[in-house]
């Protein structure tokens, strides 16, 4: 598939760790452990854009919500539990069906999509999400401008990605990879954006970065929101 944002070999890795995906000791038990670090930063942004309450399970409902590089969906389930109607794009075809699936059998309606978001033309959203995504895209700054026009004018943008620092290339690239913890050949170091890129760049989209949180590891805590953003940090945006 060739386009702006999306390379092929990229999609074609992940594609093949989509029968794998939703094993929470699979190849993708990272994502796992992630995603409820994530998913409580998503909820107190989505809180403190749309005030209401707080103790609500369904704050997103009548809202709609899109996840650009969604996988086999692990994300856009628990946005559907949080009452959005949601769509799920990716870039490998066995990942959109993987996902379908796994949604079909929790009697969840969402609309899986393969491509590039910017070819798809799918509207406006009030809640855009993409984790650990602009790192494995070809052109970040097309990647963006994708995100921003898909984002409704009053609507929140929630990106995670690695920083690029000695400590993600020991940890995340040399450590976790060399390990099994991510499966090999899914970082590449030169790829990942610190939080100044990404600010410098959403920003030329006319998009303004909330502060960055870090997601961390410990011993004691495990993966956390932290001030640390040496190895992964997740950020608001909002238009101009």
């Amino acid at each position: 598939m060739a386009n702006a944002t999306i390379r092929a070999v990229e999609a074609a890795h992940f594609g093949r760790l989509a029968a794998d995906w939703w094993d929470p000791k699979g190849s993708s038990a990272m994502l796992h452990r992630l995603n409820p670090v994530r998913l409580g930063f998503i909820r107190a942004a989505i809180d403190a854009h749309w005030p209401g309450d707080s103790r609500g399970v369904r704050p997103l409902a009548g809202k709609r919500a899109l996840d650009v590089g969604c996988g086999a969906g692990l994300l856009c389930e628990p946005l559907a539990r949080l009452g959005a109607s949601v769509t799920g794009v990716d870039a490998a075809a066995e990942n959109v069906a993987v996902a379908s699936d796994h949604a079909r059998g929790g009697g969840l309606a969402i609309d899986y999509r393969c491509g590039d978001l910017a070819e798809l033309r799918l509207g406006q959203f009030d809640l855009v999400t993409s984790m650990e995504v602009i790192e494995h895209v070809a052109d970040k700054a097309a990647f963006v401008a994708a995100l921003k026009a898909a984002l409704a004018p009053d609507g929140l943008m929630v990106l995670s990605t690695p920083n690029r620092t000695a400590r993600s290339r020991l940890l995340l690239v040399e450590g976790a990879e060399r390990i099994g913890m991510v499966p090999r050949g899914t970082h590449h170091w030169d790829d990942f954006i610190t939080p100044e890129e990404l600010q410098q760049l959403l920003s030329e989209a006319e998009l303004i970065m909330g502060s960055p949180r870090g997601i961390a590891w410990s011993p004691v805590k495990g993966l956390h929101l932290s001030d640390d953003l040496a190895l992964n940090y997740i950020v608001t945006a909002t238009s101009a």
